[in-house]
């Protein structure tokens, strides 16, 4: 009495034709009338694509056309988290399924716009091209006629001798009535044919990921310097388990840590800066140090030559100068008049 039982089911199980089968699944099909999407098996069966990617595109595939497909459209729609989502869609813009692009749209916004196909596989095959559609023939249209193959000619057989009596009044046969004459429409130039397409219609290819940074090295990787920067990548996983790293790895972040030290920062500082806001679980350890080696490196500490204040020029001041002839101070490198005693003496000379 505890476990339900689904009645409908097992009678459903009872009328299907044939033997079933021992182990696997049986299919109970039962033909959908409306509110149906036709999937293909080279979509639901993709040895390539992950079930969350087959899912997310059986969706996409029965919404309308017009509708929002983005990443955050369908978290609000489906009870999936962002991530899963963008995973998904990235596996399908990778295997041809879906393809974005943004466009700029007469107003001048931006938008991007997502085309999905159902068999990408089909866009790589030529299409056939198509024979143009035969008009059918109209009632003013009269066939051609069939010429018949020349055939040996026969000879007509004599006719009969003359009867000596006659019938003198014989009846008259009815002639013939005139067919109706059929009037041709003028001749139509003949549908020009499709241009066959040399090349099949392929998507265009998705934008490649940027190349990474390299990993900084200092000028001259000394004994101590890969001592100590061994010593602190091999301490991260006592501060956090997330950080274990392997051999491989510390030997290849070595010249990082130590182009880290040769600018002057401290060892607490380092292991502060890579393990601080962290996510948690850290999935991939030596990718995720790597990473912050490289873009968080701190600039090369200045010296005293840059610290140091600039120099003032040099301002040199004109000295004051007692005039000699009315003992007024005035500026002049050299003693002698002020100007207004100069002028008094350029007067009466002249």
């Amino acid at each position: 009495m505890d476990t339900p039982q689904n009645t409908a089911l097992t009678r459903a199980l009872t009328e299907l034709p044939g033997p079933l089968p021992a182990r696997g699944v049986i299919h109970v099909v039962i033909r959908h009338s409306d509110r149906f999407t036709v999937v293909g098996n080279d979509l639901a069966q993709h040895p390539g694509l992950s079930t969350a990617a087959v899912g997310f595109a059986v969706r996409i595939q029965s919404l309308p056309q017009g509708t929002e497909v983005g990443v955050k459209a369908l978290a609000a729609r489906f009870p999936e988290g962002e991530k899963l989502i963008a995973a998904a869609l990235r596996e399908l813009e990778a295997h041809g399924y879906l393809q974005r692009a943004r466009t700029r749209l007469p107003n001048g916004r931006i938008v991007t716009r997502t085309v999905f196909c159902n068999q990408p596989a089909a866009l790589l095959r030529p299409r056939a091209t198509a024979a143009p559609p035969q008009r059918p023939p109209t009632v003013r249209e009269i066939p051609a006629p069939v010429q018949a193959p020349e055939a040996e000619p026969v000879h007509a057989p004599e006719p009969p001798a003359p009867d000596p009596d006659p019938d003198p009044d014989p009846e008259p046969q009815p002639l013939p009535l005139p067919l109706p004459a059929f009037e041709l429409p003028p001749p139509q130039a003949p549908a020009p044919e499709p241009p066959a397409r040399s090349a099949p219609l392929v998507p265009p290819p998705t934008a490649p990921k940027p190349r990474r940074p390299p990993l900084p090295r200092p000028r001259e990787l000394t004994p101590e310097l890969a001592r100590i920067s061994t010593a602190l990548l091999s301490d991260l996983r006592r501060h956090s388990p997330d950080f274990t790293l392997s051999e491989e790895h510390v030997r290849k972040l070595v010249p990082g840590v130590a182009a880290w030290l040769e600018r002057d920062t401290h060892p607490d500082a380092i292991r502060h800066t890579l393990t601080t806001a962290a996510p948690e679980p850290v999935k991939h350890p030596y990718q995720f140090v790597r990473h912050r080696l490289t873009t968080l490196i701190p600039p090369p500490l200045p010296g005293p030559r840059e610290l140091a204040a600039p120099a003032r020029p040099r301002v040199t001041v004109t000295p004051f100068q007692t005039c000699d002839g009315c003992e007024r101070a005035f500026r002049s490198p050299t003693p002698g008049h002020c100007r207004d005693c100069r002028n008094e003496e350029t007067q009466a000379a002249a």
